[in-house]
């Protein structure tokens, strides 16, 4: 199966799902009617996963989908997969906090020619095979391609596994002798420097409250400068209390409070979000923490502390060096490798 065919496979799903999301059908196809149907399901079986969400994971995989992305990414290894071998089985563990959290190492395997041998989570198991079936009806040649199981998975060649810190311990040991990429937690983190303005704390907001803060790409941590007042940002964040709709993340929040207060911590509350000052990048549900820096020499080097533990770092219009503008933590690009390793070269190098 030639490269052009597999890309094509996947510039077609993102049309369909441009389509879905925009409601217009060059071609309304029964396929529409079942993905409403799904959604609905699952927010039903994952109350975490609502329709919002879930409509706007489906925007970032089209983006990401769309001709010159996949174009822009492919290029360097064009010459690398432009066989046609059989491929090695890879068997692919996915995480399940936000929807279809999984979708990229999909795609990496199937346009690196290999074999995708996918165990969902039980937290997200319709929708990653949904689009698998999509797919097939785009390019049927990817049948024998395909592969879930709900059992254990005892032909493999390579193992792409995404969890915890902990549930690594057990992938390490288990798929060791594998060639493999194990993935632990990771964190992302927000850089102000003090010329924010409410866009930008609104765009802000996005990184921080999407999928009600699961994710790895979720601002969990600020850093600001020294003396910082957090007034403007509290305003500029205000139309995100929609959060609150959630029973889940609202009683996330009251719990947190309750034990901070309890434990007569300092806090900075604006009734949806708890802010508090802590050195750790790991908040809990409805809790951001900051930390203040003296300069930026100073913060470069605070970073380089915790650099194995962050995904990814957004500030005003990107200018932090290596960072991502406000409001596109959540919308990687297939470039955008979680932790910072090249699937595709992992991939392509089986």
């Amino acid at each position: 199966m030639e490269l052009n065919k597999r890309l094509a496979a996947f510039e077609k799903l993102g049309i369909f799902l441009t389509e879905h999301n925009s409601k217009q059908y060059q071609t309304l196809l029964p396929e529409h009617e079942i993905f409403e149907k799904l959604i609905v399901q699952v927010k039903i079986h994952n109350p975490w996963f609502t329709e919002n969400n879930v409509w706007i994971a489906l925007k970032g995989i089209a983006g990401s989908l769309e001709h010159h992305n996949l174009q822009t990414w492919i290029k360097p290894y064009t010459e690398l997969l432009s066989g046609t071998e059989a491929g090695k089985r890879v068997l692919v563990i996915m995480a399940g906090n936000i929807p279809m959290v999984g979708f990229q190492d999909f795609l990496h395997v199937l346009v690196s020619g290999n074999h995708f041998v996918g165990k969902v989570s039980s937290d997200d198991h319709l929708l990653i095979p949904f689009l698998a079936a999509l797919l097939l009806q785009f390019e049927p040649e990817f049948k024998d391609r395909i592969e879930f199981s709900d059992g254990r998975v005892k032909e493999m060649d390579a193992v792409i596994a995404t969890g915890s810190t902990n549930s690594s311990r057990y992938f390490d040991y288990y798929f060791g002798k594998y060639p493999h990429i194990i993935r632990k937690n990771r964190h992302s983190i927000a850089i102000l420097n003090g010329s924010e303005e409410a866009g930008d704390f609104h765009s802000l907001g996005n990184d921080i409250f999407l999928y009600y803060g699961l994710g790895c790409r979720n601002v969990s941590k600020l850093f600001v400068p020294g003396g910082y007042r957090f007034d403007s940002f509290f305003e500029g964040i205000f139309n995100h209390s929609y959060v609150l709709e959630s029973n889940k993340y609202t009683n996330n929040y009251e719990y947190n409070k309750t034990i901070y207060l309890l434990n007569s911590e300092k806090l900075l509350d604006n009734n949806f979000l708890l802010l508090r000052e802590d050195k750790s990048l790991s908040s809990p549900i409805g809790v951001l923490f900051y930390e203040y820096y003296k300069d930026k020499q100073a913060l470069k080097l605070r970073l380089q502390e915790d650099a194995s533990e962050i995904q990814c770092v957004v500030s005003k219009a990107g200018s932090y060096p290596g960072s991502l503008s406000f409001g596109k933590s959540q919308f990687p690009m297939p470039w955008d490798y979680a932790d910072g390793i090249d699937t595709l070269k992992f991939l392509a190098g089986l």
